[in-house]
């Protein structure tokens, strides 16, 4: 073989041993939380914190989305552990990268509404069908837009997501954008410093 040969073989190889490493890991890390088996570790976090965080560890095809942040005008504080919190997030935006076309605009959004921390992750991508929406957080539920491996999903990143909300006490919703995409708004209750 060449070497462009080789070189492709080798990167294919280490896409595919990092996607089954992190199927792998979201499996366990979901059987886990349902189960009860993960001690959380809460802290209080500022929000914008957390998704800065996320931000380091985003996919590199990122360099073909316009990514924008709205950090929280006021100090929006969560008491969450996050380590789980900072996947949470990542889950959202890597699915948005794999799920919308190059050029398209991904935007992270985070507000705080009455006693409630929201962050939203947006995309203007060609979004979730109707049906598929209530599903989506479902394990194994892969959209039926595309072939059952489009994109190598198997349906448990967003299913990961909903058992980490729900074990702080919060929600996660989807909502399509207008004109078209997909709103993933997590909302988290509001933590004090006292």
């Amino acid at each position: 073989l060449g070497g462009d040969q080789r070189r492709r073989l080798l990167e294919s190889i280490m896409s595919d041993s990092s996607w089954l490493r992190a199927t792998v890991e979201n499996l366990l890390a979901i059987t886990r939380l349902e189960d009860g088996g993960v001690n959380l570790k809460p802290t209080v976090e500022l929000m914008d914190d957390v998704v800065e965080e996320a931000l380091r560890h985003i996919s590199p095809a990122v360099s073909h989305h316009t990514l924008t942040v709205d950090a929280c005008p006021d100090i929006a504080l969560v008491n969450v552990d996050a380590r789980l919190m900072v996947q949470v997030i990542l889950n959202l935006v890597d699915n948005a990268i794999a799920h919308t076309q190059d050029g398209s605009h991904i935007r992270i959004r985070t507000q705080m509404d009455a006693n409630s921390v929201i962050t939203e992750v947006e995309d203007d991508g060609p979004g979730i069908s109707a049906q598929d929406r209530p599903h989506v957080f479902d394990s194994f539920y892969t959209a039926q837009d595309g072939a059952p491996d489009s994109h190598r999903s198997v349906g448990l990143g967003l299913a990961l997501c909903r058992s980490i909300v729900t074990a702080h006490a919060g929600t996660i919703e989807l909502e399509p954008a207008s004109p078209h995409g997909c709103i993933f708004r997590v909302i988290l209750p509001a933590a004090s410093l006292e």
